[in-house]
Parts: C-alpha cells; structure tokens; sequence
C-alpha cells in the first residue's frame, strides 16, 4: 500500500507559523510528514497563490495580498505558457513562490512509511479567484478546460519530486470550496463538479486524494476515483457516519480515510481530552462496524491528523502544536488499544 494506514498521522499543510524551522520541525514529528504551508511568513506560501504561478493572466499583488485574474492578460501571456507545455518542471513551485517547499525537498525522507505534498484544487481555486468582472473563473468554458489541465500538470510534478525523496509520496488536492457546490447559490451544480473533478483526475497521476474541512454531499466525494480522503470527522463525524454504504464501498477499493479528530482552535481544543476525543472516535467506528465494516479492516485503511487548520488563535501557534502532540499521543493509545 502507497498510503499507509494503521493510525499512523499526519495532518493539514496550513500553519501558523513565521519559523520555517519550527514548522518543519512539528511536520516532521508526524510518522506521514509534508511540507508545510506558512501565509503569514509570505502571502506567496498562501495555497493560492502557490497554485497560480505561471498561470496566465493572473494578477497578483503582494501588498494588498490579493489574487485576481485579467482576460487581457491571460491572452497575451497564453502563448507563453505553451512554449512549455513539455516541460514539467515549469509547472512545479519554485522556490521564490515557496521556500518552505524547497527545503523539505533537501531533507532526507526516505526512511518513512510515506510523505505527503498538496496543492489547491481546481474547483476551489476557480471559484477564489475572480475575473476582472469580479466573476470566479470556474464559470468562464474558455478557461475552465485549460486550468483543469494547468493544475492536472502542477500536481503531478510535485508528486513526481516527492517520489525522488520516498516511493511512498501522495498528494493531497485541497479543496474547501466543495462544500459550496452543493449550495443552490453557488451557480455551479454538483454534476457539473463531478464531471469536471472527473476530468481533473484522469489527468493526474497516483496516488492522490481531497482534503476538505467543510461538510460537502459525502456520496459525491466518496465516489470519486480517489486513494485518499481526509476530512473534519471532530466537526462532521455524525453526518459522515451514516454514509456507511459510500464508506464501505470506498474502503473496499482501497481507499483510505485521515480522521481529522484533534481540534485546533484554541476554544474547542480547551475542551477536549484523549478521552473525549478516543471516546468520539469509536463510537463513529462503532456505528461503521454495525453498518457491517470491519473494523479491523477499517483501521488498517486509516489515518489521524488533526480536525483542521488554524491561523487565527490568540496563542498562534501554541495550540496548534499541541493539537499535533494530543493527535500522536490518541494515535499511539489506540493502537495499543487495538494491538496495531
């Protein structure tokens, strides 16, 4: 198995950290580890900025820490871009856009069970990113097709040098804004989501999976040609749980779940412990089980990190750090647990 399972950790790329060494430090404390993303040491670490380099027509402006896109632009600099269609390296993050990328790519990773990349995904960043008529992108048919393609290419390079430093790499499509699809005001409809993430993903090379934190139509995602899905399960274990057919279905294919259980928000944090958050978790596994999923099978196709990404604590990166510590202290209790 690429990805493995067995309630190892790992967890979300967005932190708050300004220390790239510290950052790395606490990413790399995880038995899955991954470069992290740092907006407030650069808003080129933001994940949408990472996603945007080299794609024409974007305007970006780095005082005002703001994305947007020009048609006008994007035409003239179009030609551009297919001069190096052919050239995957041009595709990748370079070291201007992230430098926190680029020294997790000098450190010696090959002796993990697996390392993880990311990058934002098509249907988040299309709808983020607006035109010069303030309209997301995703909704414009002459740009869609090709930034489906452009994002295909970029996170197959990156998976592709990650593959260099361990066998095991995967990648992470982030995507929080497929929670909106489903919203009648979004403009954009659930099959129009599925068969452009179809499309995305015949492009895009494994092992690969979506991460989101938000509460989308789970019959939807867990139906989707994915090896990875890693979800908020602290927020939305109540809901996902009742999907038990699509979880059953997905496990079954090989895919694999990354329980997002330790909260780090500063609030809900406070109020948890390795009881409470132990105790939520096997009882949403516990409802599984009666939805006759094996449980022993179930673990061995999981994951731990924590619930989500933080940026806005009053103790900046405090909590999260500790949300990472309570995550590998509930991961080492229940595989003692369930003899892992």
């Amino acid at each position: 198995m690429p990805i493995p399972g067995n309630l190892l950790t790992t967890a979300m790329a967005i932190m708050p950290h300004r220390d790239v060494d510290r950052a790395l430090e606490v990413c790399l404390s995880l038995d899955v580890p991954f470069w992290p993303q740092l907006p407030r040491l650069s808003y080129y670490e933001d994940m949408y900025v990472q996603a945007s380099e080299h794609f024409p027509g974007i305007v970006l402006d780095l005082d005002k820490r703001s994305l947007r896109f020009s048609l006008e632009k994007f035409i003239n600099e179009f030609e551009e871009t297919m001069r190096h269609c052919d050239e995957p390296e041009y595709f990748d993050i370079s070291e201007a856009y992230s430098v926190v990328y680029h020294r997790f790519l000098r450190l010696d990773l090959s002796g993990r069970p697996a390392i993880r990349g990311q990058l934002e995904g098509p249907i988040s960043f299309g709808m983020n990113v607006l035109d010069q008529d303030g309209r997301p992108i995703l909704f414009d048919d002459s740009i869609r097709p090709f930034m489906l393609e452009v994002m295909a290419k970029r996170v197959n390079v990156q998976l592709n040098r990650l593959k260099k430093q361990n066998a095991n790499a995967f990648m992470y499509i982030d995507e929080p804004g497929l929670q909106f699809v489903f919203s009648a005001m979004s403009g954009y409809s659930d099959q129009a989501g599925k068969k452009d993430l179809e499309t995305f993903f015949s492009m895009v090379e494994r092992p690969r999976g979506i991460h989101l934190c938000g509460n989308p139509d789970w019959d939807f995602l867990l139906g989707l040609d994915l090896d990875i899905l890693s979800l908020d399960v602290y927020t939305n274990g109540e809901v996902f749980s009742s999907y038990g057919r699509s979880i059953g279905k997905f496990l079954d294919r090989g895919g694999i779940l990354s329980w997002g259980i330790g909260p780090t928000n500063f609030e809900p944090f406070e109020k948890e412990s390795l009881e409470s958050l132990g105790k939520m978790l096997m009882e949403i596994w516990n409802i599984l089980a009666k939805k006759e999923i094996d449980l022993e099978f179930l673990l061995s196709r999981s994951l731990l990190s924590p619930a989500t990404c933080c940026l806005v604590n009053p103790d900046a990166e405090k909590t999260v750090e500790k949300a990472f510590e309570m995550v590998k202290d509930l991961s080492a209790r229940l595989r003692e647990k369930y003899k892992i």
